[in-house]
């Protein structure tokens, strides 16, 4: 199973690409992150927000695996516990799906993207910094694992 996280945005500050490969390394093999970047759309006064978000979109849906079950974040989602992350990468893990999370540029994700996901979820309802959003995500799903292996990571 791969985990396919999908993130509008490249050239991240160098701690927040060590931060992210530092949890990548401790999963195992059959719970693989995978960071794929996307380029943002280029940002100027004349471009409207909803024509940079379409492109974003179409880049996304390049982007994203064949058969893995979509989900967007989005702040106006329900948020998810740690828990509920844990007790979900279970049943991934169980049916052996790849899963592709997707994160939206500056403006969030187009309402095609929010439309075309099986599920969307909020990490809070804290407003993040973007690059910290990648941190975040990868910690909680290693957290999520080391709740399901019993790990001594995470002290509930």
């Amino acid at each position: 199973m791969r985990i396919h996280v999908i993130a509008v945005g490249t050239r991240m500050p160098k701690w927040v690409q060590e931060a992210y490969a530092e949890y990548v390394k401790r999963l195992p093999k059959e719970c693989a992150l995978v960071l794929h970047e996307i380029e943002p759309a280029k940002r100027h006064k004349s471009k409207n927000i909803d024509k940079l978000k379409q492109e974003e979109a179409r880049r996304i849906m390049l982007a994203l695996p064949k058969k893995s079950k979509i989900i967007a974040l989005d702040v106006h989602a329900k948020a998810w516990s740690t828990e509920d992350l844990s007790s979900n990468l279970k049943d991934w893990m169980s049916a052996g799906m790849d899963v592709s999370l997707l994160i939206g540029g500056p403006d969030g994700l187009d309402e095609k993207i929010l439309q075309a996901a099986h599920l969307k979820v909020s990490l809070s309802k804290l407003t993040f910094p973007h690059p910290i959003v990648r941190v975040v995500l990868a910690e909680q799903i290693y957290r999520a694992w080391t709740m399901l292996n019993n790990h001594p990571y995470h002290r509930a």
